[in-house]
């Protein structure tokens, strides 16, 4: 991956990056913490939506494959790999001496019964690969597939392929979690409190210094910085920049800050309203991202404009944006287009008569999004288009995304998840992607990203990567609020806290609280 990554570590150092060899055994006699996090997941089944997330976050599931601190691929549960010239057979030999956190011994058969699992499982797998078959030939895994794949190795380092026991019962999966390879293994769940995961004694990568860490649901992010405050918790995540002048130039706590591979965006579903051109034009260009990035969120995000920020190195600052704030000229597209308001409420009425409310979904567990959201009512209402907001959780708003129960839906994911933006743009542009419910289909953004699969060459891949991002922009697709800045702010004691811009890696086996 182009290491453009811009890392700002607001810490006197990161002591706690000593490694475990020098760390006196009595220090993990009792070891315990407490992180405070936002609400994600109802099931601890890796295969549903995304919840794999949190069983890598939580410091349980590995994969193949990972990435370090600088966003570089590297071997975890697999030594080294190997493709074939036409990107369709990939060779991965798995690390010998693994046993999963039951002390059941890691064998490639395992992987492999582990692999399939998921992709039986989950309807998100042909968006990062088309398997054809897995065969195991001594301590090797190998993968046939029917799509070439140029980034096979970064694919596998996406938490949905992480590597669980299959050979157990996994019945009770949902609540008691899959027994994985990571550091700590689960030892209770509550989607809406705490869930505690404790040291796996059998861990392959040295030792593990706490007992048990617990992971608080605490969503309201003023409430989990109380928390950091009041020493309830040890680390909050997902703190923002109101947050951070209440920690900062005090020496008892440490402040992390990434700039952001995120993106902030909105779905704009064209199987209703939003199928006309020209309204999702007027949308785009009536809101004010500049204001709603720099005043509302106090500078905490680059307003956006494009799919892929400009943290990575794809084209940002010569994507032309014709859409871009213009209340005036977002009126006249409505007039043009035959939009009216016809009984005089302030709101126009589309070109049959018929009233225009659009319903904006948005989710309760990162503050940020209730502000774009609300900030759109309100800039949209300026220019005449009536939006009804609809604050759910998280987990319901999968479900209506899935079911395309929505105007507008705002999603804030991780741009290059498998270590570039490919999958990302496959799985939500693509016209077949089972996550593209909103219904955009461009035969040209599915013919290059057909060709980004099986592209090696850096400078092609960019180049592919930049049309794609063109077309989608052109196409008035979906509304591109901001790129996020990331916070981690944590007590002074805690060592061995990083900061993945990959941010699968919350719970790692280098964090613990000084002596």
């Amino acid at each position: 991956m182009k290491n453009r990554i811009a890392k700002k570590v607001c810490a006197a150092a990161l002591a706690g990056l000593m490694t475990m060899a020098l760390v006196p055994t009595s220090v993990f006699a009792a070891g315990t913490m407490t992180i405070g996090v936002t609400s994600f997941a109802d099931t601890l089944e890796p295969t549903e939506q995304y919840f794999s997330w949190v069983i890598s976050r939580y410091g349980v599931g590995q994969g193949l494959t990972r990435f370090d601190e600088e966003g570089n691929m590297v071997p975890c549960l697999a030594t080294e790999w190997t493709n074939s010239e036409d990107g369709k057979t990939w060779t991965f030999t798995i690390r010998e001496g693994v046993k999963f956190s039951n002390g059941n011994d890691m064998t490639p058969e395992l992987v492999k019964a582990s692999l399939e699992r998921t992709i039986e499982m989950s309807n998100r797998v042909p968006e990062f690969f088309d398997i054809d078959s897995i065969e195991v030939d001594g301590q090797n895994i190998i993968f046939n597939l029917n799509r070439a794949n140029a980034n096979m190795a970064g694919c596998l380092a996406d938490p949905l392929f992480l590597i669980m026991d299959t050979s157990i019962d996994n019945s009770n999966i949902a609540m008691e979690g899959p027994v994985c390879t990571g550091p700590y293994a689960f030892q209770s769940f509550d989607p809406s409190g705490d869930t505690v995961v404790v040291r796996n004694e059998y861990y392959w990568d040295g030792d593990v210094p706490n007992d048990s860490v617990t992971l608080r649901i605490i969503g309201d992010q003023t409430t989990r910085s109380m928390a950091l405050q009041s020493g309830e918790i040890d680390v909050a995540y997902n703190l923002k920049t109101e947050n951070v002048f209440e920690f900062d130039g005090n020496d008892n706590y440490n402040i992390q800050s990434l700039e952001s591979l995120r993106s902030t965006y909105a779905f704009m579903n064209q199987n209703g309203a939003l199928g006309d051109l020209a309204l999702r034009q007027a949308v785009l260009r009536g809101l004010d991202k500049e204001t709603y990035t720099s005043v509302l969120l106090e500078g905490g995000a680059t307003p956006g404009k494009a799919p892929v920020p400009p943290t990575l190195d794809y084209g940002y600052d010569d994507l032309n944006d014709e859409n871009a704030y213009d209340p005036d000229g977002a009126k006249q597209v409505l007039e043009d287009a035959g939009y009216k308001d016809v009984d005089g409420d302030g709101y126009v009425e589309d070109p049959d008569g018929n009233p225009v409310e659009l319903t904006f979904v948005y989710y309760d567990s990162r503050a940020e999004l209730g502000v774009y959201a609300q900030a759109a009512q309100a800039s949209l209402k300026e220019i005449g288009i009536n939006i009804k907001l609809d604050c759910v959780s998280y987990e319901t708003l999968l479900d209506r995304r899935d079911s395309s129960q929505y105007d507008l839906l705002i999603w804030n994911v991780l741009v290059a998840n498998t270590g570039d933006p490919e999958n990302y743009l496959r799985e939500n542009w693509y016209s077949t992607s089972a996550n593209n419910t909103a219904g955009y289909a461009n035969e040209d953004v599915d013919k290059w990203l057909d060709e980004l699969a099986e592209t090696i060459d850096t400078d092609a891949r960019k180049e592919l990567i930049v049309k794609i991002q063109q077309a989608i922009m052109d196409d008035a697709a979906t509304v591109f609020f901001g790129y996020e800045n990331t916070f981690l702010i944590s007590k002074a004691s805690v060592e061995g806290l990083v900061m993945y811009p990959m941010d699968y890696y919350w719970v790692t086996a280098d964090m613990q609280m000084a002596e």
